[in-house]
């Protein structure tokens, strides 16, 4: 699952048991920005306890082991702080210079989503 956020953004995915099996009930949130992973940790606290991990030679840089719970917390907190009706501009308002980047990748999504639209519309699924 892929999470854009206000916070950041963030891969989310089963994390394995010492055997190598999945464990359905511990996630790895991912993210590519150390800061999008603190920035959460502040937002929600019970991530706090989560050390912020870096393994080397992953596609995520950054990650952070928790129960799924914690995570469907954080998840029902971020959804129920809702009060904005444009999301790029409320991430540029919330970060400024420094989530410039970060908002400048949310608009090279959007405008992938939407040619993803458009070729819908074009094959007339619409």
């Amino acid at each position: 699952m892929w999470i854009f956020s206000i916070y950041g953004f963030y891969s989310v995915a089963c994390a394995s048991k010492p055997d190598g099996a999945l464990d359905p009930d511990t996630l790895m949130v991912r993210a590519r920005c150390k800061d999008h992973l603190q920035n959460l940790q502040k937002r929600c606290p019970q991530l706090a306890s989560s050390k912020i991990l870096s393994p080397p030679n992953r596609d995520y840089g950054y990650r952070l082991i928790a129960p799924k719970s914690v995570w469907v917390a954080a998840l029902q907190e971020m959804a129920e702080e809702q009060k904005w009706d444009n999301f790029k501009n409320e991430v540029a308002q919330r970060m400024g210079r420094d989530g410039a980047e970060y908002t400048d990748a949310l608009h090279e999504v959007w405008r992938i989503m939407y040619r993803l639209q458009e070729s819908e519309t074009r094959q007339g699924w619409s």
